[in-house]
């Protein structure tokens, strides 16, 4: 049966045979009229056959015919092969900027009905429902400036069918792991290219060094260690005990001798800081140091 408009490929078992996975891929392959693309639910990270060379096979070197038999011939230029999983789309929204998306990444994007849905339709949905919780880059580096805020935006987002999961897989299409997911919504917004946490982990530290202590300072790269490592979590208002309990192993005062005591904070730490941590607008990266007692932790 030749069904040349199949549009959907579903995998749902191993794949161990390359010859059976190019004749379901081959499926998908077949030309239709108004067919320009079809679309791979892989559930079982059988897209690794991708990278096979039994799937296209290595690179094969030209040959040219053109070269008199007495001649030396140029040494022949070998084509660059990009393979599947690294293969880059370009998707065009409303406001007429593309962005870079990695099409061929095995994804689990799913519309709030339970349907599966492709990298590109879950951008271009987060794109028409982004107005509804920021209207600017300014308004937006603010509600993530601080926790709480930026803890209702990401439940808020959760609630219209984007959780954090399906962000930070968003991270992975659009080369942003090592950045925040807020640059995952400005990407999206504005086009805005993401910047690394541990750039933005650099920019703190003057101020830093100027209003705190050392061993302050010393918890607060620890802190801002962990933001590099693991994400915005962080920062969290929640993770302030457990920082505090695997710096300092569990002695909380231990925490208070070092880091000072006051009363408007739940830990006694007055002067001690929150960071958020905001992400890029146009190239300006901007980070808050907040003191005790602000809308930081």
């Amino acid at each position: 049966m030749d069904a040349r408009n199949v549009r959907n490929i579903v995998l749902m078992r191993p794949i161990n045979s390359m010859i059976e996975f190019k004749q379901i891929i081959g499926r998908g392959t077949r030309r239709y009229d108004g067919k320009n693309y079809f679309t791979i639910y892989d559930f079982v990270k059988a897209h690794h056959h991708f990278s096979d060379p039994e799937w296209d096979g290595e690179p094969v070197e030209p040959v040219d015919n053109d070269n008199p038999p007495n001649m030396t011939p140029m040494p022949p230029m070998t084509p660059e092969i990009v393979r599947g999983p690294n293969r880059k789309a370009k998707v065009k929204l409303a406001d007429g900027k593309e962005r870079n998306i990695q099409h061929m990444m095995v994804t689990s994007f799913w519309h709030p009905g339970g349907t599966p849905m492709s990298s590109q339709q879950f951008m271009e949905m987060l794109y028409g429902k982004l107005p509804e919780f920021f209207t600017n880059e300014a308004e937006l580096r603010t509600l993530w400036s601080a926790p709480d805020t930026r803890k209702k935006l990401l439940e808020g987002l959760a609630e219209k069918g984007f959780s954090s999961e399906q962000l930070t897989e968003m991270q992975k299409i659009i080369d942003a792991e090592k950045s925040d997911l807020f640059d995952v919504l400005a990407h999206v917004a504005w086009a805005l290219p993401p910047v690394t946490r541990e750039h933005r982990a650099t920019l703190p530290r003057p101020e830093i060094t100027a209003h705190f202590n050392s061993k302050q300072q010393a918890f607060l790269e620890f802190v801002l260690a962990h933001y590099i490592s693991e994400g915005v979590g962080e920062l969290d208002r929640e993770k302030l005990t457990p920082l505090l309990r695997l710096k300092y192993h569990n002695s909380l005062p231990d925490a208070l001798a070092d880091l000072g005591k006051g009363r408007r904070n739940r830990l006694g730490l007055r002067r001690f800081p929150a960071v958020s941590v905001p992400a890029a607008g146009r190239g300006v990266t901007e980070h808050r140091v907040r003191r005790a007692g602000s809308s930081g932790w």
